[in-house]
């Protein structure tokens, strides 16, 4: 009797333990799934990322598959957070407005910070400090340094940051869809030059290192700029959990690692 009574109650014993090791398991899984919830995810467990998707290297096709820095990182940093990714292209004059319409959860896509985005937007640590530079052809003898493209006409996309330098030193804007678009009017010397950052000259370069162009330091005219993901306010927690998927990516150096194969070099320092 005494061992029926011992078996019955280690028995008992393990029955209870069980339920308490799945309740912690539950609390655990449930504590996981609430935390996904709680970033208010366009999908739920998708991070929902707009891009051009026609930017080597940030992100491009290749053989019909996104690929590129931006690509990867948002990947990586999906893969950080416990999620799926999905890639939304969208031209970079809406892109941005794209966030305001819930077309997408976050950008991804070569941004800087500025003042007035800033006032609108959160963004993430960065994962690019970039430094400007503009592209002129080699036959050019008029444009020595960056501040001599007053009066000369300057191929931009109109809402980028390249613009908005490239009128402040007095320059013309003749609009572009984006990098290749310009670049490929300072080739047909339709415009003067084009400014951009030295990471996207230094890959089309790569490229074609025969292109007809030369690149000009911007030295003090222009201040280096800061690379992050981009999120609405009302997105605070997501640009958190973001930032802390860089950072780990930074101290494991994946990102070192990504910048140096679409680079050629370590862009993610400043």
């Amino acid at each position: 009797m005494k061992r029926l009574v011992k078996k019955l109650s280690i028995a008992l014993f393990g029955v209870a333990l069980a339920v308490v090791l799945t309740a912690c398991g539950n609390n655990s899984s449930s504590k996981s799934s609430a935390a996904k919830s709680n970033l208010d995810l366009q999908t739920s467990g998708t991070l929902t990322v707009g891009l051009e998707g026609t930017f080597q290297p940030y992100s491009y096709r290749k053989d019909g598959k996104l690929t590129g820095y931006e690509v990867d990182l948002a990947r990586d940093v999906a893969k950080k957070m416990g999620l799926k990714v999905k890639f939304v292209p969208t031209k970079f004059d809406s892109l941005i407005a794209g966030l305001d319409v819930n077309k997408y959860d976050v950008v991804f896509n070569n941004i800087a910070e500025n003042k007035a985005r800033k006032q609108k937007y959160l963004f993430s640590t960065p994962y690019i400090y970039s430094k400007s530079q503009l592209a002129v052809k080699k036959s050019n003898k008029s444009i020595k340094k960056i501040t001599d493209i007053k009066g000369k006409k300057v191929a931009e996309a109109t809402t980028t940051n390249n613009a908005k330098d490239a009128k402040r030193l007095g320059a013309t804007i003749t609009p572009t869809d984006g990098f290749q678009q310009s670049i490929d009017l300072v080739n047909q010397g339709r415009v003067d030059g084009t400014i951009n950052s030295r990471e996207a000259f230094y890959a089309y370069l790569k490229q074609k290192p025969n292109a007809s162009i030369k690149l000009i330091d911007s030295g003090d005219a222009i201040a280096s700029q800061k690379i992050g993901a981009i999120v609405t306010k009302k997105h605070a927690k997501l640009q958190k959990q973001i930032t802390k998927a860089i950072n780990e990516l930074k101290k494991d150096g994946t990102l070192t690692k990504l910048s140096k194969h679409y680079f050629g070099g370590d862009v993610t320092k400043e």
